[in-house]
């Protein structure tokens, strides 16, 4: 282990003994999960460490743990870097909750707090300080960072959501480069990043713009078993969300993304329209509206957001039931990202997603209409096809996922595919019939056409288009009149995926063959796919039912204590003006309702109650289990 200046003079036995004493007097919880025990040990024994751990996982516990044990130990204050001002704020509030000296520094703060918060940092009064990569590098900052260096007051820098640093992340923001300041100008202090997602690439690109060539590297399994993944094709989006709300969760929260501001707006005014409480999110909004609808999404229950990916990194809201994509996002690390966002607290829930041919399109479009150079937007096509390669897939959606992240898996049982293995075709025919119609079309007249009027030739369709063409005329009118639309738009998805087929979107979307027809054409290449899936089948329970922990598995009196301590933790939540669950999470009520406790030496025991909890409701909690 690599160890930094003022490091801790304790062996490692005693290291381990105090960062156990933290998590279960601090934080309430009996035991670590996973290797948050290795890498909190790591870390506050002085170790860089870059950690890449599942949302849910854990991640805050890696670095608030060493914290703690270094600043008993007097190393001084961690500094934490997060690119969200409301993740700070609840961030610092539960670290509040559970005893903790943490405060933040961002735009939100008048120019007197955040001057008294300078303060108490240079006093040495705050165990951990949260701050927006802008500000941690500016000359001001790094000015009082100094200060506190050369006294040996920085215990720790811990860089959340890491992957904001690599431009092949799928959240890159140029600001998070300029955090190299740190080791260059701290080369002794600790450093500890962490994130959700990353593939190899973006891992090697993390470990080099942060100079953690020397870091220990934590991979913790990117399988998040309590996830059902269900991918279909796009029938009628809006008519598909309702069905899959409605059905299987009604009255959860949830999050459905979009991805253009427009479809957000619509989109949740449909779903108000039908009764379901839903709110929008976008960056176009009014900056207070989008603040009070994220406020009422994370301290209400059942709400669903609507969203573009403006919304959602930091979202720690442990009961959100599904997250449903209604456009193909990117790439597959913004998809586990997002998708991961679902589920937080170990109990079941669903990731949807509706694609269909034109999300191709629009993505391919904008990748090869970027200005960036060729060979990254060669790595953006191979994100995408990867991803692609997920949504066509006739095997198990986890063991791809997986396999994307280098993991290897086995058939998980929960996913669409493995509850109901879809019917599967060779797709090659096809796809030289179709190739074959636009190099025909295209060799009649020099004209190029969009994929409606290529698949009606196909077909033989007499459509008015066709005759005035003559296009009824080619060899190929009719060729594939055994082939349904959705096959056809199925097939055209696969060669545009594998460049087989290029949209010219500068001429109205049209078809034009590349020089990888040639192989298709040839019948080289095989394309294989699943038959339509616009439908689900029907689940044999309904999801949402057996969503967070159901209060049905207590009895009468059980149920009636369950229901008083939510009511309670509302109000006390409102009062503190934070999300119910940084009270206590519901798993912590479900376990008080079920003990039954009469004394606060029981309540002591249970998971998520640590000292200061316990001390600050105790009493009320006991009052309120003893009165349901």
């Amino acid at each position: 282990m690599s160890q930094h200046g003022g490091a801790c003079n304790l062996s490692l036995t005693q290291q381990a003994t105090v960062c156990h004493t933290i998590l279960r007097e601090v934080f309430g919880y009996p035991e670590f999960r996973g290797p948050q025990q290795a890498i909190i040990e790591h870390v506050a024994g002085g170790g860089d460490a870059l950690v890449l751990m599942p949302t849910g996982g854990g991640k805050s516990l890696c670095y608030q743990i060493p914290a703690l044990a270094r600043q008993r130990a007097g190393q001084g204050v961690t500094i934490v870097i997060s690119p969200l001002i409301a993740l700070m704020h609840d961030q610092v509030g539960a670290l509040a909750e559970a005893g903790v000296s943490a405060a933040f520094l961002n735009s939100s703060l008048s120019g007197e707090e955040a001057a008294l918060v300078e303060k108490r940092l240079l006093r040495g009064d705050i165990t951990l300080l949260y701050a927006a990569p802008e500000r941690v590098t500016t000359p001001r900052f790094l000015a009082q960072l100094d200060a506190l260096f050369e006294r040996g007051g920085l215990a720790l820098f811990a860089i959340d959501e890491a992957h904001c640093v690599s431009q092949w992340g799928h959240d890159f923001r140029p600001e998070y480069r300029a955090l190299t300041v740190l080791h260059e100008r701290f080369g002794t202090v600790p450093r500890i990043a962490l994130t959700a997602t990353a593939d190899t690439l973006t891992r090697a690109d993390i470990i080099e713009r942060l100079q953690l060539q020397a870091a220990r590297l934590f991979v913790s399994s990117f399988d998040r078993p309590n996830i059902r993944y269900t991918i279909v094709e796009k029938k009628d989006t809006t008519q598909q969300l309702m069905r899959f709300i409605t059905q299987e969760h009604n009255g959860d929260a949830g999050i459905v993304y979009c991805q253009s501001r427009r479809r957000v707006e619509e989109v949740a005014q449909l779903l108000c329209d039908e009764g379901i409480d839903a709110l929008p999110y976008h960056a176009g909004l009014d900056g207070r509206v989008r603040q009070a609808n994220q406020d009422r999404f994370l301290r209400s229950e059942g709400i669903v957001m609507v969203a573009t990916i403006a919304f959602g990194m930091g979202i720690d809201k442990p009961d959100v039931r599904f997250v449903a994509h209604l456009d193909m996002p990117k790439n597959i690390e913004g998809y586990y990202q997002e998708t991961g966002r679902a589920g937080r607290d170990g109990a079941a829930a669903d990731a949807w997603m509706c694609y269909g041919l034109q999300d191709v399109v629009n993505q391919r479009r904008m990748i090869d209409e970027s200005p960036a150079g060729e060979e990254f937007k060669q790595g953006l096509r191979g994100k995408l096809d990867a991803l692609l390669g997920l949504a066509e897939a006739t095997d198990c959606r986890r063991v791809r996922l997986l396999a994307y992240f280098g993991e290897a898996s086995q058939p998980c049982g929960n996913c669409d595919n493995c509850l109901q293995p879809p019917d599967v075709w060779d797709g090659t025919d096809a796809a030289r019939k179709l190739l074959s119609t636009v190099y025909r079309v295209q060799q009649m007249g020099g004209i190029s056409y969009g994929a409606g009027h290529i698949m009606d030739i196909l077909r033989g369709k007499v459509t008015d288009k066709v005759t005035q063409r003559g296009h009824e005329r080619l060899s190929t009118f009719g060729i594939g009149a055994e082939l349904t639309e959705v096959q056809l738009r199925g097939v055209l998805r696969q060669l545009i995926a594998i460049g087989a087929v290029a949209v010219d979107a500068e001429a109205f979307n049209t078809l034009q063959l590349t020089d990888a027809s040639r192989a298709v054409l040839k019948g080289e290449v095989a394309v294989r796919l699943r038959q339509s899936v616009s439908t689900p089948g029907q689940r044999k329970a309904k999801r949402g039912a057996a969503a967070a922990p159901p209060p049905a598995t207590l009895d009468a009196d059980g149920q009636s204590r369950y229901l008083a301590l939510k009511a309670w933790r509302a109000e006390v939540a409102r009062e503190h003006n934070l999300p119910a669950y940084v009270i206590f999470h519901d798993a912590t009520l479900l376990a008080i309702a079920e003990l039954a406790p009469h004394s606060l030496d029981e309540l002591q025991g249970v998971s998520g109650i640590g000292a200061k909890k316990l001390e600050a409701y105790g009493q009320e909690v006991l009052r309120v289990v003893v009165a349901a």
